[in-house]
């Protein structure tokens, strides 16, 4: 999802061939890694989620603060959290992945009241919302194209940053409270750089940003009944369509990797239910959903093609974390041992490396941490106890509390252009 220098780009490929071995050695267990879990904590709170972990093995996300009333971006490395703050409201989110040079980026509220009453961050303050990109434990705050907020979303090894920003304009599409155009953009060196949107759309944002600057988003009307009409791609000044799998709404792409693979969900025909897609060379691909499930949602992909996301049954009652590789999905839970105390719920993001990202559910107290999963291989599980290398053949599929199901739509519902999620007719 990150662009790089062609230096970083050869610094990858080393990595990468350094972690055949790793590879190999799954593929004679059946093509299947397993992996060791690690619950990431919060700040105080009963919930954080981790969006991205770098090829350094930094994580990046969100956690809630003491008494679950506001959240803040955070960055675990090393075994220790740093919260980073906010623009003066009460939240933040780092939302998208972080780049290799541990850059963050992310967006916050301030503590200016919106003057439309927009709730542009979708934290539910109605505060204004600005993007920034966090490094070395400073804030730089980027600009909109005139308008009132903005939201920065992933951040590549350039210093790119891909993201939506409104302009002054009144939008006729827009359902109140939200009531100004926004349009996708990138962001470098601190100027903004407006992208087209399909031809006719007047609404748009960027979510993800290549090693070659590919940018990966879509484009539709305002807050309506149909958000997300054309999935995107921008590269050298153009942009394409990529196509859906069969609906007339709810087209996201999530992510695109060096090679030029993206993934993200769509509607199927009808629009009364949503799956992950790959795409790739003009070809978009519906990853289908874990056996009994209704719902899935594609979030990353890295260079060797593995795609994490999340896939869940009509009502979210149950929500299991996925790994799709070589045409198979499999439940992460099923690669984890028997005995971890989490239940991993959605996987948001897998680095080059293999270590993968996300949410879980612990049922002993009700809390949904942050967790971090790395291949047994890598982790050294398997010498570390005969037990935490066990996997279990029968994955846990646990009934969530309603708290945990609103949650979870919450979260694909985050920000200006999040899925609108209907129940099955």
């Amino acid at each position: 999802m990150n662009p790089k220098t062609f230096a970083l780009i050869i610094a990858i490929s080393v990595v990468t061939a350094l972690a055949l071995p790793i590879r190999l050695a799954a593929q004679e267990r059946g093509g299947q890694p397993r992996y060791s879990v690690t619950d990431l904590g919060t700040l105080g709170g009963t919930s954080s989620v981790a969006y991205s972990v770098n090829k350094r093995g930094w994580v990046a996300g969100t956690a809630s603060l003491a008494g679950n009333t506001a959240q803040h971006a955070v960055l675990w490395r090393k075994g220790t959290k740093t919260d980073l703050g906010t623009l003066g409201g009460p939240n933040s989110t780092a939302f998208f992945p972080l780049n290799d040079k541990g850059e963050v980026s992310g967006f916050s509220d301030t503590f200016n009241p919106d003057p439309y009453g927009e709730d542009f961050c979708g934290f539910g303050t109605h505060l204004v919302c600005l993007p920034f990109v966090w490094q070395h434990g400073r804030r730089t705050v980027l600009p909109t194209l005139g308008g009132n907020n903005a939201i920065a979303n992933e951040v590549n090894n350039r210093g790119q940053v891909g993201g939506v920003a409104e302009t002054n304009t009144l939008d006729p599409t827009c359902v109140p409270p939200q009531a100004l155009q926004a349009l996708p953009v990138v962001w470098e060196k601190g100027e903004i750089e407006e992208l087209p949107t399909f031809p006719g759309d007047p609404d748009g944002f960027v979510n993800a940003i290549n090693d070659s600057g590919q940018a990966v988003g879509a484009s539709g009307q305002c807050y309506t009944a149909e958000p997300g009409i054309h999935a995107l791609l921008w590269q050298g000044g153009w942009v394409t369509d990529l196509g859906n799998l069969g609906g007339t709404m709810n087209h996201f792409p999530q992510d695109i990797n060096n090679e030029g693979q993206v993934v993200g969900f769509s509607a199927l025909p009808g629009n009364t239910t949503i799956h992950g897609f790959l795409w790739e060379n003009g070809v978009i691909t519906d990853l289908g959903t874990l056996p009994g499930d209704f719902w899935s949602f594609a979030f990353s992909i890295n260079s060797n093609a593995q795609v994490v996301g999340q896939s869940c049954n009509s009502d979210f009652s149950v929500c299991r974390a996925f790994l799709w590789q070589n045409g198979v999905m499999t439940d992460l839970n099923s690669l984890i041992s028997a005995e971890s105390a989490l239940s991993l719920l959605v996987a948001y993001n897998v680095n080059d490396r293999g270590e993968i990202t996300g949410q879980g559910f612990d049922q002993n107290t009700g809390a949904t941490p942050a967790f971090l999963a790395i291949s047994c291989d890598e982790a050294g599980c398997e010498a570390a106890s005969s037990s935490a290398a066990q996997v279990t053949s029968d994955p846990r599929k646990i009934a969530l509390p309603e708290n945990v199901r609103k949650l979870l739509r919450r979260q694909l519902r985050l920000g200006r252009f999040g899925a609108a999620l209907t129940r099955p007719q």
